[in-house]
């Protein structure tokens, strides 16, 4: 068979290549938000999810970026961020966090798996990586993407890291994209001491960019470490280079962009208008969020999430 090569096809920088590829079987837990909140190990079903490990051109031990994805799973948008930092020599763990559970995708039922389970992953892939021997175990950064945005930012949370952090590391930091900021959980301004990077665009009606600015607000007023970079009129997943630069509705996908939901004392999450258990049934739960590709934006984000890796990885 003969396979006709485009004649604008290019070779990847040379330097955005990874000098060595792993895949690492990581041992977690399917946990409920429920169970997740009240630290019930017991109940956890145990599942095995991957991490693909890419190694930097470089010597020594290297800084590294754990990256978590979306709704959707893995994306075009993560595989940019992967070359990115390989080629300024940062290391990409990127996780998987549907396959091993038997999904593809929970956008038109986030109901599939708890929102906050893939903290639990994120903890058991720092465990390994900060045992790896490439890796510095205090150059470590979680980074994620919507649903893993959520992951990055309460990862973050001090209740959360004691509750289910048995790494005995700690993120250097944090850079959550475009995360839900719309749950109150308790105690919820007492953070870990690391700083913590939020980039959400402005017209996102997916996960509000308004919900999370009322949020960093709240941690700003607790003397946290956290910082929130807007980006004018992007939508959501505006990093995501395949989609189109036109919004586009995701017809199935459910958001909770109009819902208020906090925690109570027993770790049940609440429908705030209702005073009832919430449900992704509940009637604020609405349907047909957009997404778009924003290169400007994208340019934007690139450039500051550089500046946020120089601060916290100490590159320069």
């Amino acid at each position: 068979m003969q396979h006709n090569i485009p004649a604008n096809f290019a070779l990847p920088d040379r330097q955005s290549l990874a000098s060595r590829i792993e895949v690492h079987p990581i041992p977690s837990l399917t946990l409920t938000d429920e169970q997740f909140l009240r630290g019930e190990r017991a109940a956890g079903i145990p599942v095995t999810v991957a991490g693909v490990l890419r190694v930097a051109q470089g010597s020594g031990r290297l800084p590294l970026v754990i990256l978590v994805h979306g709704s959707g799973g893995i994306n075009s948008g993560i595989d940019a961020w992967e070359r990115l930092f390989l080629s300024a020599g940062i290391a990409t763990l990127t996780l998987d966090g549907f396959t091993g559970r038997g999904l593809r995708s929970v956008n038109a039922d986030q109901s599939q798996l708890g929102r906050l389970a893939m903290i639990v992953d994120a903890y058991r892939a720092l465990a390994i990586m900060a045992a790896h021997p490439l890796i510095d175990p205090s150059r470590i950064v979680l980074m994620g993407f919507s649903r893993g945005g959520q992951t990055a930012l309460y990862a973050a949370l001090q209740r959360f890291h004691t509750l289910w952090n048995d790494s005995g590391a700690t993120f250097a930091g944090y850079l959550p994209f475009y995360p839900d900021c719309s749950t109150r959980y308790q105690r919820d301004t007492e953070m870990v001491d690391r700083p913590i990077r939020i980039h959400h665009g402005t017209a996102d009606d997916y996960d509000t960019f308004v919900h999370c600015a009322d949020h960093v607000a709240r941690l700003q007023a607790a003397g946290k470490n956290v910082r929130l970079s807007p980006y004018t009129d992007a939508q959501h997943a505006f990093d995501v280079p395949l989609l189109p630069t036109l919004p586009v509705a995701l017809k199935e996908a459910q958001t909770v962009r109009n819902c208020a939901i906090c925690e109570d004392e027993h770790g049940r999450l609440i429908n705030m208008a209702t005073g009832q258990p919430f449900s992704y049934d509940d009637d604020k739960v609405e349907l047909r969020p957009h997404v778009a590709y924003s290169p400007h934006a994208l340019q934007v984000a690139r450039a500051a999430v550089m500046r946020d890796l120089d601060e916290i990885f100490n590159l320069t």
